[in-house]
């Protein structure tokens, strides 16, 4: 099996900016440990999403911040939908 040359921290932070799509074809390359931990890691990563102040005066802030959000689930939810199917 190939080794990823990306942290998984990094990938998150692929994940959250849109650069990369969680989809099963990309699952595969990840042993279950491994897919525990990249859902571990885009959790916290929207824990500090959340974290940082609100941009109530700025409409475009507030779409970033809410896509980034929208990303980590989207991905969390395949993440486990995915690792269901493998059991």
């Amino acid at each position: 099996m190939e080794r990823r040359s990306k942290s998984l921290i990094s990938i998150a932070s692929d994940i959250a900016e849109g650069f990369v799509t969680v989809n099963p074809l990309f699952l595969k390359q990840f042993p279950g440990k491994e897919l525990k931990e990249l859902r571990d890691v885009l959790i916290k990563k929207e824990r500090q999403i959340r974290g940082e102040p609100f941009p109530f005066n700025d409409p475009l802030l507030i779409r970033k911040r809410n896509m980034k959000l929208q990303r980590i689930y989207q991905a969390m939810v395949v993440i486990k939908n995915f690792m269901e199917g493998r059991v």
